[in-house]
């Protein structure tokens, strides 16, 4: 039999309209492919989210290996900038443009292809599992966490597992993760009292305690930075009071910010420090405040070992490229699947994801794939 093409695949997944929570039937086409290879497979839908499970091998074997990935995708934006239809995979130059082709369902084809053909090929004494989830780009409440919930209902385990996002800032292979930062959000309200910004006397404006408050959280040096992590930051995303008078003392304010966080910290030890700062500014300004605290995700690490010798001697084997261990960039799914096993994420150059008219360079769509059968040949060797 020919060589599932991973290409195509990509260009059946990118012609599903599948902005979260949307599917389109993006996980039809890969539940058809995987179904009639010989995977075993389930949904784990949650609420308005579909999410596919599929294994080939006995279930909770011991040596199984894991790819996690998503096929939901975020709006395309203003539809007349592009110059080449969202939803269209169309090829122009040795590039696939769409929403979708990089982040991340040439990934989620590349992975899907390398394990249709291994098993077919080289059936392993072992089991693979694809967990792949419809919401990624949102909330991400009803997606991996779902998989993994089904996972536990059902008995299935994943021993190690790759998450196929894009990992690379410009060059394919130069770079993996092996942990992220730990990602919060505040949101902050400081209530005064509304009056004529004539007699100031009179009100109590909240505008100096928050812009007090703002000024503290900018300045603070959270940290240095870790043995595998950056310094942790904190940007101050918004600050307003909705008052379009000149004339008028605003009753309230708001703001938040955005902290970035490594393993120095914790959301709680975060959270802790953010209620003690606004507590100072209650005190020194008379205000009251309300605060609202989301944390999306903690930092982790997966140690340097057997796992990231594995997928970085794979990737050195494919490319000449010996990746760089890392754990910069935003949040992924990684941190849900972290609690189940050992994972490290490992994907394609990522300069165009979420961007107008974004695009893939089809030979790597190729060379992922390529690596990705190779990090299955290894394991199961």
């Amino acid at each position: 039999m020919s060589a599932t093409d991973p290409v195509a695949l990509t260009a059946d997944l990118v012609r599903c309209a599948s902005v979260t929570p949307t599917d389109d039937g993006a996980l039809d086409v890969l539940h058809d492919l995987l179904s009639g290879a010989g995977f075993d497979c389930s949904w784990a839908n949650r609420g308005e989210v579909r999410n596919l499970f599929a294994r080939w091998g006995a279930k909770a074997h011991a040596r199984t290996f894991g790819f996690n990935g998503h096929t939901d995708v975020v709006p395309v934006g203003d539809i007349a900038a592009w110059t080449h239809p969202p939803f269209g995979a169309d090829v122009t130059e040795g590039r696939m443009y769409g929403r979708g082709t990089t982040d991340m369902k040439s990934g989620v084809a590349a992975f899907a292809a390398a394990a249709v053909d291994f098993v077919r090929d080289t059936p392993p004494e072992g089991a693979i599992i694809l967990a792949i989830t419809g919401d990624e780009e949102g909330e991400a409440v009803d997606g991996t966490t779902a998989l993994l919930a089904h996972m536990a209902d059902q008995g299935e385990r994943m021993a190690v597992c790759l998450v196929g996002e894009p990992t690379c800032p410009d060059t394919m292979g130069e770079m993996m993760k092996i942990g992220r930062r730990g990602s919060m959000t505040a949101w902050i309200k400081v209530m005064g009292r509304q009056g004529h910004s004539a007699y100031p006397h009179r009100a109590l404006n909240p505008l100096p305690a928050m812009i007090r408050l703002m000024d503290r959280f900018a300045r603070h040096e959270l940290d240095k930075g870790t043995g595998h992590f950056d310094p942790s930051t904190l940007a101050v995303v918004t600050v307003d009071t909705g008052n379009p008078a000149t004339n008028v003392i605003p009753a309230e304010c708001r703001a938040a910010i955005n902290i970035r966080f490594n393993d120095t910290h914790s959301g709680a030890s975060l959270s802790a420090w953010i209620k003690g700062e606004i507590a100072r500014i209650e005190t020194e300004f008379g205000v009251t405040t309300d605060l609202r605290i989301k944390i999306s995700g903690e930092s982790f690490l997966t140690p340097p070992g057997a796992l990231s010798d594995l997928v970085s001697a794979a990737v050195e084997a494919e490319t000449g490229v010996q990746p760089v261990l890392s754990t910069t960039g935003g949040t992924s799914d990684a941190r849900f699947v972290k609690e189940h096993c050992p994972v490290v994420e490992f994907g394609l150059v990522g300069q165009s994801m979420h961007q107008v008219d974004e695009h893939v360079q089809v030979a790597h769509i190729h060379q992922l794939k390529s690596i990705y059968r190779r990090i299955l040949a290894d394991y199961f060797a």
